[in-house]
């Protein structure tokens, strides 16, 4: 049986390969040597290929922290916080398709793990998490700084392992590079006893691993992509729902090659950004809550989904049962538990996107060349009008604040689609999302399935570490900003030059957009005073705070400084940037689909639909 294939960088996204042949590489060929346990685990992440691991020093994981100091070739970054370290590795692993390394002491240190580890579970996001823990004769007993990291962790990691014996650690942190770059991806946690640490041992990396229980399927069945080629040559609405299993998996070349043959309509979900071009005429845009309408409008009316790499979540299908009535459904994921999941695929197809889509691009020219081709357009009249009618956009302000939508898509026009821009979780993430232009792959960075405050500082920090020539914006709301902002602190010394957009509406932005629509505008506990209306005292000053940590700080507060301010901070490149957007209070993100409704409800702003008469 095929060995499951390994993931390397691309450009910033995951690229699956060949699996090694079997003769191992000179690196694999390593003569044992005697060595402490904290030794091994230090040589075990130099022969995996690690070159950044972000933590913090603690009791029990200390022992790896000496010879850690020794090596040439890791680079340890200081962290602020634990979840700081976590989000770090998930940005480093964006930018570069390789695992992201995090390293955190027992007991609290562990248990401030749980949301990256978290968020890289629900986001596929490949990171190696070590951690250590109390001696053994003390595991179970409630000693100083225990905490049963396996079992907390046990549904929000690919795979964890407990380590008790020094000799183990080779082969276990082989393992858990293996397991958390191939097949889904996904994070894997290493909790390793101090006592392991200590002991003394012989190193000996694995030539070869042996994990019978361990095989991802990538190829796909030609049957059913055969299949799927037909109902596309057949359909009259078809669309492509392109998730983030399609940049995980580099596949966006052989989409663009697939999408150009068929003519078949594109969206690209909240973590598939970039992988297919938004300048493409056949991009529809993002689907869900707050998606185009003619994204939304797209997969409600058509009559076949072809699903690459998506999941139907929540946030993109609205009320379930009432989504997309009539489409029959392809279904193509690496992760067969992903398929009919959340809605019946008839033809599913299990594989690893890139060959998925490889092959089915065979099977459409083969279709193509006997004369079967489908006739889209009366299709794409439909959706060009919705797109015409209906286009994403935003007013100004009549109280003089700056518009956040025109902050971010002047900051997109700016610097341009060839930097990366990391967002946090809110009205900004879906703002970023809807006014930045992407064109490439791994060029929008975010927490989309946990939807986690606070990414994206530390995020933007590994991904500027992962990929230092690329421009990182981390695009924040003052929410999310003060949750992680001590990580300033570390880009500053470890000479990390981010640039930082704080969206600042002194409030919870989203959460106050839910006050007004559904609890006739009780805002109750939303109010964070960054920005206050009479812009008297300001708490926290961002500016000012930036420059407590070592950063430089700017704000901006009149609609004819955006772009002079964006070009100052871009012209900053020795020093991490942080500018504080002064925004209006009262901007909504619109579209909107309102929870547990049907996507055809979507408002393209309030108390206004879309007139769907014409589209049936």
């Amino acid at each position: 049986m095929r060995a499951p294939s390994n993931r390397t960088c691309g450009g910033g996204f995951f690229v699956a390969q060949a699996p090694p042949d079997d003769e191992p590489s000179p690196k694999d060929l390593v003569m044992t040597e005697q060595m402490t346990g904290a030794q091994s685990l230090i040589r075990s992440l130099e022969h995996a290929g690690v070159d950044v691991v972000f933590g913090i020093p603690g009791g029990a994981i200390l022992p790896a922290y000496d010879p850690l100091y020794d090596s040439a070739n890791v680079r340890h970054i200081l962290m602020r916080h634990e979840q700081g370290a976590g989000h770090a590795a998930e940005g480093y692993a964006y930018a570069t398709g390789r695992p992201g390394v995090c390293m955190a002491t027992s007991g609290p240190g562990a248990t401030n793990l749980v949301t990256p580890l978290t968020d890289a579970h629900m986001d596929s996001v490949p990171m190696v998490a070590i951690t250590g823990q109390v001696a053994t004769p003390l595991i179970g007993t409630d000693g100083f700084q225990e905490a049963d990291i396996c079992g907390i962790t046990m549904p929000i990691t690919k795979h964890n392992y407990l380590v008790k014996n020094a000799e183990d650690i080779p082969r276990t942190i082989a393992e858990a590079f293996h397991i958390a770059s191939s097949g889904r991806p996904g994070p894997v946690l290493v909790d390793i006893a101090k006592d392991a640490l200590q002991a003394a041992t012989e190193f000996a990396w694995p030539q070869r691993l042996d994990m019978p229980g361990y095989r991802p399927v990538t190829k796909p069945h030609g049957k059913q992509v055969r299949e799927a080629a037909r109902m596309i040559a057949e359909a009259r609405r078809p669309v492509f729902y392109v998730g983030g299993g399609v940049l995980r998996s580099g596949a966006h070349q052989e989409l663009r090659v697939l999408a150009e043959l068929t003519g078949v309509p594109v969206t690209t979900t909240l973590m598939a950004r970039g992988v297919f071009p938004d300048s493409h005429r056949q991009n529809l845009g993002m689907p869900g809550m707050h998606g185009t309408v003619a994204a939304v409008g797209s997969l409600q009316k058509a009559d076949l989904i072809v699903a690459l790499g998506a999941r139907f979540d929540d946030r993109v299908t609205g009320r379930l049962d009432s989504f997309a009535p009539d489409a029959k459904i392809v279904h193509a994921d690496i992760d067969p538990a992903e398929i009919s999941k959340n809605r019946h695929a008839d033809v599913p197809i299990v594989g690893d996107c890139r060959e998925v889509i490889a092959d089915l691009v065979v099977a459409v020219r083969n279709d193509q060349a006997a004369g079967r081709q489908g006739d889209y357009a009366a299709w794409w009249a439909q959706l060009d009008r919705l797109r015409d009618v209906y286009p994403t956009g935003y007013e100004d302000a009549d109280d003089g604040t700056l518009a956040p939508q025109k902050v971010i898509q002047r900051l997109g026009e700016i610097v341009g689609p060839e930097a990366a821009y990391v967002a946090g979780v809110g009205q900004h993430q879906m703002w970023a999302a809807q006014f930045i232009g992407y064109e490439k792959p791994g060029t929008f960075i975010n927490s989309g399935g946990l939807g986690t405050m606070g990414f994206s500082v530390p995020a933007a920090l590994g991904a500027k570490v992962g990929d230092p020539s690329r421009t990182v914006w981390a695009v924040d709301g003052d929410g999310c900003f003060q949750m992680t902002n001590q990580e300033l602190a570390t880009a500053a010394i470890e000479g990390i030059p981010i640039k930082v957009a704080v969206v600042n509406n002194g409030n919870l932005g989203m959460v106050r957009q839910w006050q007004t629509l559904f609890y006739e505008g009780r805002y109750s506990n939303t109010d964070l005073q960054t920005a206050p209306r009479d812009a008297k005292v300001r708490v926290p000053d961002f500016p000012r705070l930036a420059e407590a940590y070592g950063c430089v700080g700017l704000r901006c507060e009149r609609d004819e400084d955006i772009d002079a301010t964006i070009e100052k901070a871009m012209a900053i490149d020795d020093a991490p940037v942080v500018v504080d957007f002064s925004v209006n209070h009262d901007a909504m993100v619109w579209p909107m689909v309102g929870p547990g409704i049907s996507n055809d409800n979507i408002q393209y702003a309030r108390d206004m639909a879309p007139d769907w008469d014409d589209e049936d």
